[in-house]
């Protein structure tokens, strides 16, 4: 019988860690469950919630510094930092919609454990790069921390870089503290609109080689940038290029009249101010274009070399009948492939050897986040590692959670 183990504190996490220890019982460990759906369906008859793990314990505005449980709503710690004009400087996205799901359940512990990040990576970082520390269970029923509550504060080994993307597999987090960052005074978003994809990235790529500190650089094809809430995105009628300028007022104003200025030649230029500006990169973030409700395509997150982005989306949107947007400048190709394709007559799954091939000779990697159940129970959704990494990670594994009780099969099969 599956039984549902919910502590509300740590203690009770290690009680019931260790119980799964010596009785060699797989665990599923899950926070708010915004992002169940991705990753491999686990192999666990028990769930470890930790949702109750929930608030902010510790919060210095002017060391810069957060620590709360790792089942505190994401929503929570906005609105905290909020009242200081502070904010997670990683923009961790809310996949909630995208999933079939709500919004607002993502957790800071789910943010830190998949290492994802919004657009503002290519200038902030990802997640681990803001993760300063975090006590845990480990899959050997033993309590361990690492970090602390300053940058600087690491000796040995720096085990929130291991726990940040580890999808849960190694440790149930107890409390984690974060990084955290002024607010920008004023943000800008300026858009160059009617370049294709290859345009579109040369756009970006010139505003990220100029002096003008960009924050973020997406690029949308007509079909997607017309599905969008805000008014001068929809009405483009055609594709657009938009590249973010955050910062103090003057500064701002300064920079988005030389991006304008220096961009013109790839097309007409508009400019969305604060609220349009953040309604935007919002749905970039929450990859929006694809999460209409009803919308049953499978969806991939593609990192490649971003001057490969815009040659790896147009040949995917060619060949699987596709459709994909470009962030991190051209990194970044987020891919919806409908559900049923066809090779010869046989069903593909998740067109995963389409996708992967097409990354193989830049050197990319690819990661179903959204498919069916029986899809991602039969292809590999992260990125298959080469022999050496593969065996480290088996190894890492193995020292953390030697039982295997940890989210047994979430990124790989029986691991």
């Amino acid at each position: 019988m599956s039984t549902i183990l919910k502590p509300d504190n740590a203690a009770q996490v290690f009680d019931a860690v260790s119980w799964a220890a010596a009785a060699e019982t797989p665990l599923e460990i899950v926070g708010g469950g915004s992002k169940r759906a991705i990753g491999r369906p686990v192999n666990a008859g028990h769930t470890l919630d930790l949702s109750a793990l929930s608030g902010v314990t510790l919060y210095e505005a002017e060391e810069l510094v957060l620590s709360a449980g790792p089942g505190t709503p994401l929503s929570d710690i906005h609105a905290a930092l909020a009242e200081h004009r502070q904010e997670l400087a990683f923009e961790p996205p809310d996949y909630g919609p995208l999933l079939g799901g709500a919004a607002g359940a993502a957790t800071i512990g789910g943010a830190l454990s998949t290492n994802f990040a919004g657009p503002r990576r290519l200038k902030a970082g990802a997640a681990r790069d803001h993760f300063l520390g975090f006590e845990a269970v480990s899959g050997r029923g033993e309590a361990f921390k690492s970090g602390g509550r300053v940058v600087k504060n690491v000796t040995g080994y720096d085990l929130s870089k291991i726990m940040a993307g580890s999808w849960g597999t190694l440790g149930a987090l107890t409390t984690v503290t974060v990084k955290v960052l002024p607010m920008a005074e004023k943000t800008r978003t300026v858009l160059v609109v009617g370049c294709g994809a290859a345009p579109g990235v040369a756009a970006m790529t010139q505003a990220l080689q100029s002096p003008y500190e960009v924050s973020g650089a997406a690029w949308l094809p007509e079909s997607l940038a017309g599905t969008s809430d805000v008014s001068y995105v929809r009405g483009a009628g055609a594709a657009v290029a938009a590249i973010r300028v955050e910062g103090p007022g003057p500064s701002v104003e300064y920079r988005c009249a030389k991006l304008r200025e220096q961009l013109s030649a790839y097309g007409a230029t508009e400019e969305l101010h604060g609220h349009n500006s953040g309604a935007f990169w919002r749905e970039v973030r929450d990859v929006a274009p694809f999460a209409e409700p009803g919308d049953a395509r499978t969806v991939w997150k593609i990192s490649v070399p971003p001057q490969s982005g815009a040659g790896v989306a147009s040949a995917l949107c060619e060949t699987l009948k596709a459709e994909a947007y470009l962030d991190w400048a051209g990194g970044l190709v987020w891919l919806a492939v409908p559900a049923n394709q066809f090779s010869e007559g046989q069903s593909v799954d998740g067109a995963h050897e389409a996708v992967r091939g097409a990354i193989a000779a830049c050197g990319g990697h690819a990661t179903i986040i959204r498919a069916d159940a029986d899809i991602r129970a039969r292809v590999p959704v992260f990125q298959p590692q080469a022999p050496g990494l593969q065996a480290l990670s088996r190894r890492l594994k193995e020292s953390f959670d030697p039982l295997g009780i940890l989210n047994v099969g979430r990124m790989t099969a029986g691991v």
